[in-house]
């Protein structure tokens, strides 16, 4: 977003990123959480957009200014990292730590979600491959529909998310972990350096489509919906392979 910003402002920002962090004016940072706050509009809209309706889009942005507060007195501009990508990665992941506190999802899909989770670790483990909708459907007896459906009700659902299943209990996510070395232990650093390489092997191991999916959705930030197009399939579809994606790379980062 910030190429977006004209000569003279973006020198006027990186003034009161200076100024702020000599000061910590809170004038200033009011000034900077108003520059950036389009930033949490952009975040809620992407994570509510796969989120039942009962869902309130201003909660979610609510629960992401905290995020961007949060990054704003974290931030270190002399690190050499882009602020937008620091602040996306904590902003998210405070609207997914709200949402897990919330418990919001219902029993029933988490419970299909382990089902089936579990019946691809099996595959996984048997085939030394990830396994197709067919496969698992079989392996677990049940209808191919009714597989798919449980996991485009999964996908929507936000328990299949990249940040979770790599950082578990952890409230540091992944993005974090990348955008800020600097901010974490010798210890932090070489978990997340080998969490990283772990990541990067199972990804670059995923049938071509869903490496596909997963670089489209968590490195070229694009929509469900914007990836459908790219494949020439339904955002429901597209939902399904994250969320069997994620499951398989859950098995594989264990």
């Amino acid at each position: 977003m910030s190429e977006a910003i004209h000569e003279p402002e973006q020198t006027q920002i990186e003034a009161l990123w200076v100024t702020f962090k000599e000061t910590k004016d809170p004038g200033v940072r009011e000034r900077l959480i108003l520059h950036y706050s389009p930033l949490v509009k952009y975040v809620a809209g992407r994570v509510g957009a796969g989120l039942p309706r009962s869902v309130d889009q201003g909660d979610l942005a609510s629960y992401g200014l905290f995020g961007l507060i949060d990054a704003i007195d974290r931030f270190e501009p002399d690190r050499g990292f882009k602020f937008e990508t620091y602040a996306i990665n904590r902003i998210r992941g405070a609207i997914l730590d709200e949402l897990r506190a919330l418990d919001w999802v219902p029993r029933s899909v988490r419970a299909r979600a382990r089902r089936i989770e579990t019946g691809v670790a099996e595959l996984e483990h048997k085939l030394q491959r990830t396994p197709t909708d067919h496969e698992i459907a079989e392996h677990l007896e049940m209808d191919l529909v009714e597989l798919q459906d449980a996991l485009a009700e999964i996908g929507r659902s936000g328990i299949a998310a990249l940040d979770e299943f790599v950082s578990g209990e952890s409230s540091t996510s992944m993005g974090e972990m990348i955008a800020d070395p600097g901010g974490i232990s010798p210890e932090q650093a070489f978990q997340a350096e080998e969490t990283r390489r772990s990541l990067v092997d199972a990804i670059n191991r995923l049938p071509h489509r869903d490496r596909l999916v997963v670089t489209l959705y968590y490195y070229e930030g694009m929509t469900l919906a914007e990836i459908g197009d790219v494949l020439g399939v339904t955002e429901s579809r597209v939902c399904q392979i994250h969320a069997k994606t994620m499951m398989s790379l859950r098995n594989r980062l264990q």
